[in-house]
């Protein structure tokens, strides 16, 4: 696995936006509005291109420290409790969590502080 290894404060684009799937309005809008959020406060690079392993590790080789997922959950198909969750990953551990939308640019201005 080619990683950059950017510091979060330093890496030129801080999160990546993906919407699981490209053919699924909800998703998209979805991921507009969460890319809205966080782009006056960061560089947000959007991406719905090929599968989103794909998509992390495009991202990981240019050294983008977090992306940031919008599936089934954040729009309530699997059912009202992840609903406006987003999956949260961060590049250097792999390691992802659900984070409510409401709490996710104040965690990530924290992270890359």
């Amino acid at each position: 696995r080619t990683v950059m290894r950017f510091h979060p404060r330093i890496a030129p684009v801080k999160v990546g936006v993906f919407p699981l799937l490209k053919n699924k309005p909800e998703l998209v809008t979805k991921a507009m509005e969460v890319r809205a959020l966080l782009q006056p406060y960061m560089t947000v690079f959007y991406d719905e291109t090929g599968a989103i392993g794909r998509r992390y590790r495009r991202q990981d080789e240019v050294g983008t420290p977090f992306g940031v997922t919008i599936d089934f959950d954040t729009i309530g198909e699997n059912g009202e409790e992840n609903k406006d969750t987003v999956t949260l990953r961060e590049r250097d551990s792999m390691e992802q969590r659900r984070v409510k939308i409401d709490d996710l640019l104040s965690l990530l201005l924290k992270e890359i502080m």
